[in-house]
């Protein structure tokens, strides 16, 4: 597993953990709303991994589709 499929798992994994807190209605007022803006910071991190993983996805896709020889993809 590479450090961007870590990353993404692990974001993942702490956010349904947030979520599960935060519906359980437990939590003050403070906490809950530190968990909330917690949450809304991997929600942001997970799309920008997902979207740099689409455009990989999309450059592959077409390359192997048009024939053309592929190379590793930089988001730099």
């Amino acid at each position: 597993m590479d450090q961007t499929s870590a990353n993404f798992e692990q974001s993942l994994l702490k956010l349904e953990s947030l979520v599960k807190n935060l519906e359980s209605g437990n939590l003050p007022l403070e906490e809950a709303l530190s968990s909330f803006q917690e949450g809304v910071g991997l929600v942001q991190q997970c799309q920008s991994l997902l979207s740099k993983a689409e455009q990989k996805v999309e450059i592959l896709t077409k390359a192997n589709a048009e024939g053309i020889e592929t190379k590793n993809f930089s988001a730099d």
